[in-house]
């Protein structure tokens, strides 16, 4: 990404790669909670999710996350799933019917504009892998204020450091090689975009969210090797195709071949385990 960086185009380019990569991310999904099963756990304590809460999930997903809000709220309370494609949020509304939870409605909704929800309507608003690919992250956070009442508590899932997430990181940097792509500038959307030392912090705080707290969760990604785990992200990270959009079919294949190929510095006698730490960062609307 560069100075010509559009957040509309880029807008359009996520819908478009979430709707391709939705079945496979739906389809990943026991191990997709298997490894931010602890992250969401925490997240959903620190955004004092409890009976009879009004949860509003933002970039919701197939919506992992989502269900579990709905078990914990209980029939006295509710949880709304939002995201930009519908086609992965009727994989959510298709789980919590599975699930036999009457207490999830799903919207399709871009975070950054919120606008068909009153002020002051939820007790909680989480995001999980969501915030860090907004274009415009302190819009998104001020939605998120907007429609909590006072008191109520943001709390996001987001990706530490590079260099603490080498499962990703390392397809990343094969990718940004081979398609050509410069690092992003500070500011713009990327997987690491609120790992810097205090970036997380400071953009709660600039958007007027009071306590904030941000806590490092352990998240290791296990897979039976790393071909399994190449496979998984080829499939379903959207992100990952959104940086690969540019280039042509033969060197999309041969970046996941050497992606497969570097992902085997992970590999043990007991499978593939992917170092990876995620970041809890919490606040509340004064």
């Amino acid at each position: 990404m560069t100075s010509t960086f559009d957040p509309s185009v880029f807008k359009a380019t996520t819908r478009e790669q979430w709707q391709a990569a939705a079945e496979a991310w739906d389809r990943w999904g026991p191990q997709i909670e298997d490894w931010l099963g602890e992250s969401t756990g925490r997240m959903l304590d620190d955004a004092r999710v409890t009976t009879g809460s009004r949860v509003i999930d933002i970039a919701a997903g197939a919506g992992g996350q989502t269900l579990a809000a709905a078990h914990r709220v209980g029939t006295s309370g509710r949880v709304l799933a939002t995201d930009i494609s519908p086609a992965i949020l009727s994989f959510a509304a298709r789980a919590a019917a599975a699930a036999g939870l009457t207490n999830i409605e799903t919207l399709e909704a871009d975070g950054e504009d919120l606008r068909a929800i009153p002020d002051g309507t939820y007790d909680a608003a989480i995001s999980r892998v969501g915030l860090i690919y907004f274009p415009d992250r302190g819009r998104a956070l001020s939605e998120m204020c907007r429609v909590l009442r006072p008191g109520g508590r943001v709390s996001t899932v987001v990706y530490s450091a590079a260099e603490r997430n080498g499962f990703f990181a390392v397809p990343v940097g094969i990718i940004r090689a081979a398609a050509g792509l410069p690092a992003p500038a500070p500011g713009l959307p990327g997987p690491f975009s609120l790992a810097g030392d205090g970036v997380a912090a400071a953009a709660f705080a600039d958007a007027g969210l009071v306590d904030v707290a941000v806590t490092a969760v352990p998240s290791p990604v296990r897979f039976s090797s790393s071909a399994e785990c190449a496979r998984f992200e080829r499939e379903s990270f959207g992100a990952l195709h959104q940086m690969l959009a540019g280039v042509d079919e033969s060197t999309r294949g041969r970046t996941w071949e050497r992606i497969e190929q570097a992902l085997g510095e992970f590999d043990d006698p007991t499978g593939f385990v992917g170092p990876c730490e995620m970041l809890v960062v919490s606040g509340t609307r004064p």
